[in-house]
């Protein structure tokens, strides 16, 4: 399983080694890492972020230009990044790359606007991406630390949409759901049960995020353990007063978490 999985990773690095100039973070995400028969033609998805996005853009088009539309290689990295900036949620992708037997799409992310906003959620994307089960190829120190704050804000907004006791299915769902509310895409083009597939191949990788914040959120009294549905659940001890003690108690614990924050070396 270890082997199978180390080979994996090794597989899914392939562009970084082989097509693309140096990330600082990089991350692959969707389907093809969840199912475990996945449609040979979806694609593998990737976040990267980088420390110049000019710059990174720059060597990549003189290194790959068909990966841009034929418009933008014309009109150079400044465009690039300019489209990024303006029009979109600061991340350009690059969509149906062919590389070997198999198609990738890849977006690239200035580290500070990454770092942002998995911090404040101004976007709501790449934030809302991290808070689901990715597989990180190029770590990046700055990026955990601030990931755990992302990671605590999700479980903390889905306690306070959740009712009073919940499995630890509902927690997951409920946190996966969050970057989808108000998707208008989820009422036509979107598959309307993405949530249940993203939580039924990522079950475990889910715990491996969140069970130690909800035995952080147990040992805080916010939470206890209790049968619901004939299953193991929780049970949100101060769900009779939401706006005041949960809340109290969840700020709190994020307050602590951002103190411990030194995100002076995010660049």
């Amino acid at each position: 399983m270890e082997a199978a999985a180390a080979g994996r990773g090794l597989d899914l690095a392939g562009p970084l080694r082989d097509l693309l100039p140096p990330v600082d973070f990089c991350c692959a995400y969707g389907s093809t890492l969840t199912h475990a028969r996945p449609d040979a033609t979806s694609m593998v998805d990737y976040i990267l972020g980088v420390a110049d996005p000019l710059q990174w853009h720059s060597e990549n088009l003189a290194r790959n230009p068909t990966h841009y539309s034929s418009w933008m290689a014309r009109r150079g990295p400044e465009s690039v990044t300019w489209l990024a900036d303006r029009v979109g949620v600061g991340v350009y992708f690059n969509p149906f790359v062919e590389w070997g037997d198999k198609r990738i799409k890849y977006g690239v992310v200035a580290m500070k606007d990454l770092a942002t906003d998995i911090l404040t959620w101004d976007q709501f994307y790449l934030s809302g991406r991290l808070q689901k089960p990715v597989r990180v190829l190029v770590d990046n120190w700055d990026i955990r630390k601030v990931n755990t704050v992302n990671l605590k804000m999700a479980a903390a907004a889905s306690l306070l949409l959740l009712p009073e006791e919940f499995t630890e299915y509902d927690l997951y769902a409920k946190i996966c759901s969050l970057s989808y509310m108000g998707d208008i895409r989820m009422l036509f083009a979107e598959d309307k049960y993405k949530v249940k597939k993203i939580v039924d191949g990522s079950f475990q990788p889910f715990q491996s995020m969140y069970r130690p914040l909800i035995h952080e959120y147990i040992s805080e009294g916010i939470l206890k353990m209790s049968d619901y549905r004939q299953q193991k659940a929780f049970k949100q001890v101060l769900f009779l007063f939401p706006h005041t003690c949960t809340v109290k108690c969840i700020i709190d614990s994020l307050l602590r978490c951002l103190i411990n924050l030194d995100d002076s070396n995010i660049t």
